[in-house]
């Protein structure tokens, strides 16, 4: 096991604390306490603390029950944690499931969203003015990795940032935040420190399944990545995100000086001045270019940036337009660009069909013919599993219609779910086409969407599976 003396260790967190200017004396501090080691070790840091920095520390639990009785185990685990140190409780459940579900999010994502909801609200009471969490080094490095092999420019790579402001609190002063103390600590550092202290902890079981990428990237990647390329990999990460949070600060500053020589709103959108922009640095424009669209609303993907700019190039073609998401549209007209929420777009025309399980049925808005096979056994080693769905997770009758506002997919091998508006514009499909586009729901949920592997959730687990497939009639 790695050992760091305590007093090291110690001073290390509290030099963080001041470096970045997290905990301050008369702060009413909540620890975010799972019961795992990561967490314990920040409440026994924060307990050793809390004089030398002032605060007044309690302690906040959230309950997912994602794990029936291991999760009941955790509560009281924390619980009894915080009556030996003589600290107050705050404690929440809820069923994280049910709102993955609901919602069409991975479990993690869900359990995110949840516990800092219940955060967001603890600090909107006024009771706390800070959330402080047990986010380590080992969990901001494997952060960065994620975002950079999902496609990430400066801001994602900024990784955890050490202080999160909440906003529409009760302190007008901006001061209630989420903290992250520990970011530069690895995790068997803490693991060693509870272990000198005699603190025992909670083992998370899921945190070993290798079905969640993080656990791959944890267990699997990462470690290689030590072995063969760099000991020091997870530190080598950690200073990329101080690198980039630092860089993100000026370009947040130098941006807000010149957003507004270069962007003029207007009644209906708003428009971009060609000759300011031009002489601007390449990055400097595709950061205006995304805080304008950021201040309509919309959220613009690497590839957007990009269409926007070569329109607004002098060398441009014949091109006077381009599309964007949200139905913005950018217009070129004579020295500006103009951008406008289109409001003539065509009618979508809806359909919807039966199809029953086994059998199909024709759609004539497509052209084609919807089948849904039954697969069972061994038969279904001659498929490719990605394109089979678990039959007991699948209504008796399915129907095929074409998308609406709102559907949401998860395709295997993605991170979530995602809006099936946004999933095609990805592939650049538009015009009618894109308005057609065929889905399967079971009940109103989607369950195969054309040119998509199945979804992650509806995976073959059982001994029957359904093989959807779309034939040109």
């Amino acid at each position: 096991m790695y050992y760091v003396p305590v007093e090291r260790l110690q001073r290390a967190v509290l030099e963080y604390i001041r470096k970045h200017e997290l905990l301050k004396a008369g702060d009413r501090v909540g620890a975010a306490v799972s019961g795992g080691a990561d967490s314990v070790a920040l409440l026994r840091l924060l307990l050793e603390l809390r004089k030398e920095v002032g605060i007044v520390l309690s302690v906040v639990h959230f309950n997912h029950k994602l794990r029936g009785a291991e999760s009941d185990q955790d509560e009281r685990f924390v619980a009894e944690l915080a009556q030996r140190h003589k600290l107050e409780l705050r404690c929440q459940s809820g069923d994280v499931a049910a709102h993955a579900a609901e919602k069409h999010l991975s479990l993690e994502t869900a359990a995110r969203e949840m516990r800092y909801r219940y955060f967001q609200g603890l600090l909107s009471e006024g009771g706390l003015n800070r959330i402080a969490t047990g986010h380590t080094l080992d969990d901001q490095a494997e952060t960065v990795l994620l975002k950079i092999v999902r496609g990430a420019g400066g801001r994602g790579l900024a990784g955890i940032y050490p202080r999160l402001p909440v906003p529409r609190s009760q302190f007008s002063d901006g001061s209630a935040s989420i903290v992250r103390p520990l970011l530069a600590i690895r995790r068997r550092s803490l693991e060693a420190y509870l272990l000198a202290l005699g603190q025992s902890w909670r083992e998370d079981k899921s945190n070993r399944d290798l079905r969640h990428m993080r656990n791959r990237v944890r267990h699997g990647i990462l470690p290689r990545l030590e072995r063969y390329l760099n000991p020091a990999v997870r530190e080598a990460f950690a200073e990329t995100a101080e690198i980039a949070r630092s860089e993100e600060e000026y370009w947040e500053k130098e941006v807000a000086r010149v957003l507004p020589l270069v962007w003029h709103a207007k009644d209906a959108g708003a428009t971009l001045s060609l000759s300011v922009l031009a002489d601007f640095p390449l990055a400097l424009k595709r950061r205006v270019v995304r805080a304008a669209s950021e201040s309509l609303g919309m959220g613009l993907d690497f590839h957007h940036v990009e269409e926007v700019l070569v329109l607004g190039s002098a060398h441009v073609g014949p091109a006077k337009s381009t599309m964007l998401p949200d139905g913005w549209i950018v217009l070129r007209n004579k020295g500006e660009l103009r951008f406008e929420l289109q409001s003539d777009t065509p009618r979508k025309v809806d359909y919807e069909y039966r199809l029953p399980v086994p059998g199909s049925v024709d759609v004539p808005e497509t052209e084609s013919r919807f089948e849904a096979v039954l697969v069972s056994g061994n038969a279904a080693a001659g498929y490719n599993p990605e394109d089979l769905l678990d039959r007991a997770l699948l209504a008796s009758d399915l129907r095929v219609r074409n998308w609406r506002a709102g559907d949401r997919f998860w395709p295997a091998h993605t991170k979530g779910a995602k809006k099936i508006k946004e999933l095609l514009q990805e592939r650049r499909v538009a015009g009618p086409e894109r308005q057609l586009w065929p889905v399967v729901v079971t009940g109103s949920d989607v369950v195969w969407v054309r040119g998509f592997p199945a979804s992650r959730q509806l995976r073959p687990r059982s001994q029957e599976a359904v093989l959807i497939r779309e034939v040109k009639m």
